[in-house]
């Protein structure tokens, strides 16, 4: 019997496969446990209907991350940060992400999730900074920071 995977089944199948298991087997567990369904030419075209959204809206969100690539990467783009520090230059405690994330929010209304910044440690020099930020499967940005001295 064939049966499109509705969720991912251990040795069997992954979500959306179409594959041919035993009949017992797709009535009695996969039927009634609703990790499968019938293959009827309703069920393969919302299938196949389904499958060409979610691709749509991948290319979609790509596109918008490349979109937001370039405004980050633009060369006016450039976060300022002000942070009490030491006579050498360095920071009383760090910058963070979240500081990150919110002055770019503020400064030029772009919004970029904190988590999908890469910076290991917290900033915690004065200068300029350059934090990858992560957007999107194979698009990447460089967010330019500069840290001053809070006056």
């Amino acid at each position: 019997m064939k049966v499109i995977f509705l969720e991912d089944v251990r040795g069997k199948g992954k979500k959306g496969e179409v594959k041919n298991v035993a009949a017992g087997y797709a009535q009695n567990f996969l039927i009634k446990n609703k990790q499968a369904i019938e293959a009827t030419k309703a069920n393969i075209a919302k299938l196949k209907a389904e499958q060409n959204r979610e691709a749509k809206d991948y290319a979609a969100e790509k596109e918008e991350a490349k979109v937001l690539k370039t405004q980050i990467e633009d060369d006016k783009t450039v976060v300022e940060i002000s942070a009490k520090s030491g006579a050498d230059g360095r920071l009383f405690g760090s910058v963070t992400t979240k500081k990150i994330a919110d002055e770019l929010n503020k400064q030029y209304e772009i919004k970029v999730d904190k988590h999908k910044m890469v910076l290991s440690d917290g900033i915690k020099a004065l200068g300029y900074i350059n934090v990858p930020v992560k957007l999107f499967e194979g698009v990447e940005a460089t967010i330019r920071v500069h840290v001053v001295e809070k006056k």
